[in-house]
């Protein structure tokens, strides 16, 4: 009776953590042009030291016409001219409830620094950032 009952825990825990790793943000994520609908960069979202990163790992043309890789020009401090692809746009995010919260959020098309969360709702990323009282929310695909 103590088996059953150890089996029967064992595999509720186990049930219970595949339903929280269906909704983990870790992984490869294809973030969209909300007017075009076409893949913009796929960010890679990984964890380091608890905290929740992100860093762009591909875009569909990394290249600017010259040939060389494309930067952020926009970007200030250490990110300052350093290559799009490699950049790491999520920084610091802390776990809350659901979400993951606190820290910071670069959009390298104009160097702009955002507070901002990110969760997983129906199988989809929900990025927010937060500007003084302006947000925004951007969805994002997971990567085949």
């Amino acid at each position: 009776m103590k088996r059953w009952s150890l089996l029967v825990i064992l595999a509720l825990c186990s049930c219970a953590g595949l339903g929280l790793a269906a909704e983990s943000p870790l992984g490869k994520w294809n973030t969209i042009d909300e007017k075009t609908g076409k893949v913009t960069s796929q960010v890679e979202l990984y964890m380091e030291g608890g905290k929740l990163f992100g860093k762009i790992v591909s875009l569909p043309e990394p290249n600017d016409s010259k040939g060389n890789p494309l930067i952020c020009s926009e970007c200030s401090g250490a990110d300052k001219d350093k290559p799009i692809i490699g950049l790491v746009i999520m920084k610091n995010l802390v776990l809350k409830g659901d979400r993951y919260m606190d820290g910071s959020l670069l959009d390298p098309n104009d160097g702009m620094i955002y507070r901002g969360e990110v969760w997983v709702e129906d199988g989809k990323l929900k990025v927010r950032g937060f500007y003084g009282i302006f947000h925004g929310t951007r969805t994002w695909l997971r990567a085949q």
